[in-house]
């Protein structure tokens, strides 16, 4: 049983979600604060972290730093605040989505499978037929991206990216030469419609292009197609 960890402060809500999670055959573990999420994930990793921002004592946003520099997996920022500067901050360090209290558990729901389907720790359903073989890893050059252990070295060092960014840069190399809009990466790596105004991809983008040494103001690696998303290039990682 995939298994999640939910750290929140509002018993309510933490017994309205965390039931309606189990009603569809999570585990989930609830701590009302953050003092042993640390030792907690170091000693029983969860296949998610669902993890409230504002939370007495160490704040979500700290607690989410210090796992970055251990634990890959999964980090949902729930919040009260929909704020443009905290959602940005919360990309910065590593958060794999941010997700505001009010929005619909079933959303929730969707947006949790997506990562837990990107991170590879999403069960098949009972019936379905098993997903296609899929290639576990991608040579451009000094680039080499490994899906299976979701590492990616380039000029053989690696990377060490988070585990939204480590999707992006699988989700935009698998597509190498093609044009992908924001819409697509948000419905790919995120479970949601791109709104216009969401700039999380770019964000992350902006992270990739510069562990990937790609210049901000002409990039060649990551290009940016004016009007209708980003594209991996195919032909520069051999001229290095």
């Amino acid at each position: 049983m995939t298994r999640i960890l939910f750290v929140e402060d509002d018993p309510e809500l933490a017994e309205l979600i965390s039931n309606f999670l189990r009603s569809f055959e999570f585990s989930v573990e609830v701590h009302s604060d953050g003092s042993r999420l640390i030792d907690t994930v170091r000693e029983n990793p969860p296949e998610l972290l669902l993890l409230d921002i504002m939370l007495p004592g160490k704040d979500g946003l700290t607690l989410c730093r210090e796992l970055r520099e251990f634990w890959p997996g999964p980090i949902v920022l729930l919040t009260s605040l929909n704020s443009d500067m905290n959602q940005i901050l919360g990309f910065e360090i590593g958060a794999t989505d941010y997700v505001v209290k009010t929005t619909p558990p079933s959303v929730l729901l969707a947006r949790i499978r997506a990562h837990l389907r990107s991170a590879g720790t999403q069960p098949a359903q009972a019936g379905s037929p098993a997903a296609p073989q899929e290639r576990s890893t991608l040579n451009f050059g000094k680039l080499q991206i490994d899906a299976r252990n979701r590492t990616a070295n380039y000029h053989g060092q690696p990377l060490g990216l988070s585990t939204g960014d480590f999707d992006l840069l699988w989700e935009l190399a698998s597509h190498a030469g093609d044009i992908l809009s924001r819409d697509h990466l948000l419905k790919q790596l995120r479970g949601i419609e791109y709104d216009g105004l969401d700039r999380s991809i770019d964000v992350a983008v902006s992270r990739l292009r510069k562990k990937l040494d790609d210049d901000p103001n002409e990039p060649r690696k990551i290009k940016t197609i004016r009007h209708k998303g980003y594209l991996f290039a195919t032909d520069v990682w051999w001229q290095e």
